[in-house]
């Protein structure tokens, strides 16, 4: 019986997220985690879900807190507290002034709830990931990040569409940085089990026009209406299903690899990995020479914006743990 703590609820990613996790069987609390000052606003989300679940009939408990040993006894811990980036934004810009609050909240967790496995949402995700993992003192299986998951479904419904089969029919991912330097495995990418270059159709298939499309979808929902909820947030619950019922499925999400990929390490960036109930663990692979050279890139770019990130922080934190970066 699995308890979930959402920080960052008061937010529209968080809030929506809650309502999603809380039909999931095995998730039998939601806590709403927020900052000192939002009582009243959690006080009345917390009602307001109540009444949600008392309509569908689920029997999910919903409790609020500021405090921050109410994060004790948390199996997951979502973190999605930071700045949300406006139309005009790349995920990049938020970096230094998220990565404060991420930070600050990491070593909350790290002195309340040591077992948790912490689930991390804000932007630039790559990036917040590495500071959850550095300030936090978890283990790096129990650190992660939302990655390319959601751009991964993206692309998988983009070739859907193009092919007219099924969305469950098309399998592939995107790996690399959840931003502009996205890389698509095309070489892992099969329709009904049948690798898509095997596919007389691919040759007319407008690879980089679906790839904008991707890279793009977040901003341009942002600038119709405002932020993205619904993608992130159920995105967000597909995951948790996939922990508290340990399904061991291989999906494509931030997390801190060493040698893995082409011994390409010592970073947090999007890449397949295995979930389990007990964390999350990546799988190796190897790559054609066109996406590695695109993931090295993409690897470089995270790296040194977070060290630059590290840097700044310096300043106010303290890490106990250096050995990772």
């Amino acid at each position: 019986m699995v308890k979930v703590t959402i920080i960052g609820a008061t937010g529209q990613v968080g809030s929506y997220a809650a309502h999603a996790i809380s039909q999931i069987s095995h998730v039998k609390e939601v806590c709403l985690f927020g900052r000192d000052g939002n009582q009243q606003y959690l006080e009345g989300l917390s009602r307001d879900l109540m009444d949600s679940f008392a309509a569908r009939g689920t029997n999910t408990r919903i409790s609020w807190s500021c405090d921050e040993k109410d994060l004790r006894g948390s199996e997951i811990i979502i973190l999605t507290s930071g700045a949300a980036r406006n139309g005009e934004q790349s995920r990049l810009d938020l970096a230094v002034s998220n990565a404060k609050v991420v930070a600050t909240y990491a070593e909350k967790i790290s002195r309340n709830a040591s077992d948790t496995l912490l689930f991390v949402i804000s932007n630039p995700v790559d990036i917040m990931t590495a500071v959850a993992l550095k300030y936090s003192n978890l283990p790096p299986h129990r650190v992660f990040g939302l990655g390319t998951h959601l751009d991964s479904m993206r692309l998988k419904s983009c070739i859907a569409e193009f092919f007219n089969v099924h969305v469950s029919e098309v399998h592939t991912r995107i790996i690399g940085e959840h931003g502009d330097s996205m890389v698509p495995l095309w070489s892992a990418t099969t329709i009904g089990g049948i690798q898509i270059n095997n596919l007389p159709a691919f040759s007319r298939l407008p690879k980089e026009e679906i790839m904008e499309r991707v890279k793009t979808s977040g901003q341009l929902i942002i600038r119709s209406k405002g932020s993205t909820v619904y993608g992130p947030g159920d995105a967000i619950a597909t995951i948790v299903k996939t922990i508290v019922e340990d399904e061991h499925r291989i999906l494509t999400i931030s997390t801190f690899i060493r040698k893995e990929v082409h011994d390409i390490g010592s970073v947090c960036i999007g890449v397949p990995a295995r979930i389990t109930r007990g964390g999350v663990f990546p799988v190796p692979i190897r790559l054609s020479d066109e996406e590695l050279e695109a993931f090295r890139v993409s690897t470089e770019q995270i790296r040194d914006i977070t060290r630059h990130v590290f840097e700044t922080l310096k300043e106010t934190f303290h890490s106990t743990e250096d050995n990772y970066f």
